[in-house]
């Protein structure tokens, strides 16, 4: 049975698309490890996440680093990391920097994930 005959079934029985349609590259692998690793941390999660639920996918830092208690350089370094990984960009404006996500990356990982 090939990955594309390999069919999935939600919980109310619906059959949903396939979790993997071919193997991954060499490259692709490892471009998205260095995206998964990013997240893997639960502090940068909760500030892509932060990032990715405001309505234009773009925030200030001084917004997404309210609620975590953290210092600004442990916050700076986390976004470095996420920025490193390509799931978020960021352009200063004036004082701050706006950072924002970047949407092939996201979606990138929801077909890896099965949901894309």
């Amino acid at each position: 049975m090939s990955n594309q005959e390999l069919l999935l079934t939600d919980v109310s029985g619906c059959t949903v698309a396939p979790l993997v349609r071919e193997p991954l590259s060499a490259d692709a692998a490892t471009e998205l490890a260095a995206k998964l690793k990013a997240l893997s941390d639960p502090v940068r999660l909760r500030l892509l996440s932060a990032i990715a639920s405001t309505a234009t996918q773009e925030a200030c830092v001084c917004d997404i680093s309210a609620g975590i208690e953290l210092s600004q350089p442990t916050i700076s370094h986390h976004l470095k990391v996420l920025r490193q990984a390509g799931l978020i960009d960021s352009e200063r404006r004036g004082t701050w920097v706006y950072y924002r996500v970047v949407p092939d990356a996201l979606q990138q990982l929801s077909r890896l994930l099965g949901n894309g």
